[in-house]
């Protein structure tokens, strides 16, 4: 599958999951490719816009694998994606 077509079908499983997805430019040292936060009680995931399409699918994957998204249609190369980046449950404010 095209990294193109891998990008928007985890950017349409998050909108289906109520997560949004947010592109910006992140700077500074240590500041990574993104990744997972909460902002006013709304799950987001905010991705570098600089980095490459494999950075943004890892860092979509990882994020995603929080998530229940068993109701949500996803290709078998995606849901496996998926599985591979899966995050164990963990008490206390995981999104699951």
């Amino acid at each position: 599958m095209r990294m193109d077509r891998v990008l928007e079908e985890l950017e349409e499983a998050a909108r289906k999951a109520g997560v949004t997805v947010q592109h910006d430019s992140l700077t500074g040292e240590g500041t990574g490719q993104g990744g997972l936060c909460k902002v006013k009680g709304q799950w987001r995931i905010i991705v570098d816009r600089k980095a490459t399409p494999g950075e943004k699918v890892v860092v979509l994957a990882q994020a995603l694998g929080a998530f229940d998204l068993e109701g949500v249609f996803l290709s078998p190369e995606v849901r496996e994606l998926l599985a591979r980046y899966r995050a164990p449950a963990s008490p206390g404010g995981a999104p699951r």
